[in-house]
């Protein structure tokens, strides 16, 4: 009796407890979202702020609906001022410039040429208005839909041509029923002049956000993750694995480190072209905003995307299938740490003139890096077996490949072959003799794969795909280069300092007393600050 009261007592808690589990799950769910919402404010603080000009916008704007006098003197139509901050607010300076004008300016259009469609109709019958009135709105709206596939409209002016379509369609077609549409036609205009006027004031004058300075800061920032990718991806190559605790830990958020810097630069495309587009609508706004090539950085962006395919490259050189030796990579470590740390400087370098509106070093790629490669390529000369391999290994693998040509294969192999046998191989051979066909096919990729691992080669042969491509990056670095400058003369960048040059000398110096193995540090942000 006292067992079975003991079991009921137990199925009650576990009953309560699979009750209260979903309740406390649920009531978990506004904390969470209140920490990534939080989150979000805090990665950009200016997002918070934006939504604040938001609502006041909002609120300015509604209060022609609410108070009565304006409501009396605008009437229903004060809701076109609603959709109009609604629609035309945006987060940058240039974007809500961009909108306004396009809605103003297609207003503007749809209203006059609205009006003059009524003035040509007014004079007419009934059924000779109606006429007028659907021919234009068969002719402007198929007018207005083709402009729209026009390049140079697409990118511009796109939003001006829909609202001037749907502005346009709405005046001719209520010009039908209504005939005061000279006043409903200046509504509209007053009211969308209201609502953009609110929307340039909160955006202008109020904690604006610039397009340009978002995408300059954004290629500065492109700039300083590739010189952490490349040292990072580097170092990570030549770790020693056998070193410390949790290695597995380490390894993935090295590499997880490695694939956030270049990644950035390779999905900026259309972030590029968007934000250089909004900023050539801004006004001067600084000293650094007169008439600026914004289509240089677009440029720019691309030859640094050039660029990070080959640090993706390089990064993929990790988890490749065949690696290098630890014994054989110890003895190109010090002359490639030396080259990704010199390009990384160089990258450092670049950034720094770049947010500082600077002109560069003339000697930006210096004599150090031509060093590391000149070191490099001694180290590499120096040991010609390892990328050669022997004559006994080249003999080996020329009888390997022949066997596998003729089909003909030793003992040891057949046993590994006989021993290898995959589930869909163990049914093929309960079949019997008609299925040798299927069997055979189903064993190539097999019979391949263990051949191809059977070949001797060079163990210095992945490694020669990795210093090839430190060398190509050297090369592509100098195409960066360029596209810098020719930005630095568009743009009328600051002459360069030669006081600046003593700063980065001293560091790189002090760096050079470093051991070699130890994480690199970024001296010229360093003399920078």
């Amino acid at each position: 009796m006292g067992m079975a009261s003991s079991l009921s007592s137990f199925n009650k808690k576990s009953t309560l407890l699979m009750l209260t589990a979903p309740v406390k799950s649920i009531g978990r769910i506004p904390a969470s979202w209140g920490r990534h919402a939080w989150s979000i404010g805090r990665e950009d603080p200016r997002r918070a702020v934006h939504a604040l000009k938001a609502g006041t916008a909002l609120t300015l704007v509604s209060l022609l609906y609410i108070l009565e006098p304006f409501f009396k003197g605008i009437g229903k139509n004060a809701m076109w001022a609603v959709m109009t901050v609604v629609v035309v607010l945006e987060f940058t300076a240039g974007a809500t410039i961009c909108k306004g004008l396009n809605r103003g300016l297609g207003t503007v259009l749809a209203g006059s040429l609205a009006l003059l469609i009524e003035f040509i109709a007014a004079g007419t019958g009934q059924v000779l208005r109606a006429f007028i009135v659907g021919a234009s709105v068969f002719i402007i709206g198929f007018a207005a839909t083709y402009v729209r596939f026009f390049p140079t409209i697409k990118k511009s002016y796109d939003y001006g041509v829909l609202i001037f379509l749907l502005t346009f369609n709405l005046i001719t077609v209520s010009s039908y029923r209504q005939q005061d549409v000279v006043s409903l036609t200046r509504d509209r205009l007053s009211t969308i002049a209201i609502g953009c006027a609110i929307c340039l004031f909160m955006t202008l004058l109020v904690l604006p956000n610039w397009s340009g300075e978002d995408l300059h800061s954004s290629t500065v920032g492109k700039f300083e993750g590739l010189a952490t990718s490349i040292e990072a991806c580097v170092n990570e190559y030549f770790r020693d694995r056998d070193k410390g605790d949790n290695v597995l830990d380490k390894q993935e958020e090295a590499r997880a480190s490695i694939q956030i810097g270049y990644r950035a630069v390779l999905d900026s495309k259309s972030s590029d072209e968007t934000l250089a587009h909004y900023a050539s609508w801004e006004p001067r706004h600084s000293m650094h905003c007169y008439s600026y090539p914004w289509q240089k950085y677009v440029k720019l962006g691309s030859v640094l995307r050039h660029f990070a395919y080959t640090v993706a490259a390089l990064h993929g050189c990790l988890d490749s299938e065949i690696q290098t030796p630890p014994s054989v990579r110890t003895l190109f470590r010090d002359p490639c740490t030396r080259v990704a740390r010199e390009v990384a400087k160089v990258l450092q370098e670049l950034a720094v003139s770049i947010k500082h509106h600077r002109r560069c070093a003339p000697d930006v790629l210096s004599d150090h890096l031509h060093e590391a490669l000149q070191d490099l390529n001694s180290a590499i000369r120096s040991q010609p077996r390892l990328f050669l391999g022997s004559k006994r290994a080249c003999a080996a693998n020329k009888r390997m490949l022949m066997e596998l040509n003729s089909g003909k294969l030793s003992a040891s192999r057949a046993t590994a072959l006989h021993s290898f046998k995959t589930d869909a191989t163990a049914l093929s051979e309960t079949r019997g003799p008609p299925d040798r066909v299927e069997r055979g096919s189903m064993l190539r990729p097999t019979l391949s794969k263990i051949a191809i691992t059977s070949l001797e080669f060079s163990e210095a042969l992945p490694f020669a795909a990795f210093a090839s491509l430190l060398v190509e990056m050297v090369v592509r670095l100098e195409l960066v280069i360029e596209e810098v400058k020719n930005l630095e003369r568009a743009a009328n960048f600051r002459e360069f300092v030669t006081g600046h040059d003593h700063l980065i000398v001293d560091v790189s110096s002090m760096e050079k007393t470093r051991n070699s193995n130890a994480a690199p540090l970024h001296p010229v942000s360093a003399a920078a600050e």
